[in-house]
């Protein structure tokens, strides 16, 4: 059995960049076992699939796996998703609406070739921080939030992008504070080589077989509007500031959030499957 198979790194104008997602778009879903098998095989951080609702409308239904697991939320691989679909399954049409597990989000492709993610509003919330948290990350973070994404994630603020960028978390010590993943966040303050980035992140997701993701465009649904709030702005550009690095442009309203960010397409090809 034939499924076709794409590869779009997102959240990056340049090959070798960003965030590289699988996108599968399929007639029907699978079994999931099937669908955890293929995200398996292809060792991303993400592996997405989409079926039509109505595709003459731009409707889909969209599901993320990481190797490991099922998510909940996904940023880099919808946006990923909506690379595919307006580059290759429907280019007539000018926005696209997800139904996926945190409800509806939406994709519209920009004048100038970014696309804009339509995602909720997480509104992080302070928490206690877990026993162990300091060791694990190898730095106390001076605010602990519950990012609310739905997995279980913590939003830990650091005093500033040199503390993150020199963070060297321990993954076994993380994977015990399970099930948290861990999105970590702090200024930019015009620090070298960071231009005009407003805030910078990393994210660890051990307990979803993701030591560190590249770009993770749900972790700034919770970061995206603790800065915004912190600084008095809606509109802030990102960083990820991983071993790939990406970019994403935030507009935070009450309720949505607004990213932005390119994609380049890196494969595209088949896989053999077995029939059911």
């Amino acid at each position: 059995m034939e499924q076709q198979i794409f590869q779009v790194d997102a959240f990056t104008d340049r090959a070798f960049a960003g965030n590289p997602a699988a996108v599968c778009p399929m007639a029907v879903f699978p079994d999931d076992s099937l669908l955890q098998s293929i995200a398996a095989e292809m060792n991303l951080a993400e592996t997405a699939f989409f079926v039509p609702v109505d595709a003459g409308a731009g409707h889909y239904h969209l599901r993320w796996f990481t190797p490991a697991v099922e998510v909940q939320f996904c940023g880099h691989a919808t946006l990923a998703s909506a690379f595919v679909i307006f580059r290759h399954m429907n280019p007539g049409v000018d926005r696209l609406t997800f139904d996926t597990l945190v409800g509806r989000v939406y994709v519209a492709e920009l004048p100038d070739g970014r696309l804009r993610l339509d995602l909720p509003n997480l509104h992080p919330a302070p928490v206690a921080a877990p026993g162990g948290l300091a060791e694990a990350m190898g730095a106390a973070p001076d605010e602990v939030l519950d990012a609310n994404t739905g997995d279980d994630d913590l939003l830990l603020i650091y005093r500033d992008a040199r503390t993150v960028l020199s963070l060297a978390p321990d993954a076994a010590k993380m994977a015990a504070l399970s099930p948290y993943g861990f999105i970590v966040t702090a200024p930019a303050r015009g620090e070298d080589g960071l231009g005009e980035t407003d805030f910078v992140t990393r994210c660890f997701f051990p307990n979803k077989g993701i030591p560190e993701d590249p770009v993770t465009g749900s972790a700034h649904c919770a970061a995206g509007p603790y800065w915004a709030a912190e600084m008095g702005k809606s509109v802030l550009l990102a960083r990820q500031v991983s071993d790939r690095g990406g970019d994403l442009w935030l507009e935070v309203g009450e309720d949505r959030v607004l990213i932005a960010g390119h994609a380049v397409e890196m494969l595209r090809g088949m896989l053999f499957l077995p029939r059911e």
